[in-house]
């Protein structure tokens, strides 16, 4: 009996080992400059920015690990695939009705779109690879 609580102490103690090491590797990551190319959506642009062409919109939180992880992976995006799909950003603090309107539950969750109708949807953390695999399925 002593043997289980003392192998469950060890997996408690490496699981809070685990996230220590994940708090202290998300505060090193480098912080590169966003790209110029990355569009901030909002209600007012929304409609307007959607209606014609393919883009991928990434609805991400400022508080939310994954998406800061992402947000370099969309930032090459918009420099080097910007001739074939514009990338954009809702920040779903501020823009709850466009988050409601979209169904979004978990972050990140990237919604692809072609010509204002949603095709694809990404949800959780994705590798450039893997985005440009979906943006290469759809185009």
């Amino acid at each position: 009996m002593a043997t289980i609580f003392w192998i469950l102490g060890v997996v408690v103690m490496l699981f809070i080992l685990l996230i220590v090491l994940n708090y202290y590797r998300m505060k090193k990551l480098e912080k590169k400059p966003q790209s110029k190319k990355l569009i901030s959506l909002n209600k007012q642009n929304f409609n307007a920015t959607v209606k014609s062409g393919l883009i991928l919109i990434d609805f991400w939180a400022p508080w939310c690990a994954p998406c800061k992880m992402i947000a370099p992976i969309l930032s090459d995006l918009a420099e080097s695939e910007s001739h074939r799909i514009k990338i954009a950003k809702v920040n779903v603090e501020y823009e709850k009705q466009l988050a409601s309107k979209f169904n979004i539950r978990n972050i990140p969750t990237m919604v692809i779109m072609k010509n204002g109708v949603e095709v694809k949807r990404l949800v959780g953390m994705k590798t450039k690879k893997m985005i440009l695999k979906e943006i290469n399925e759809i185009n």
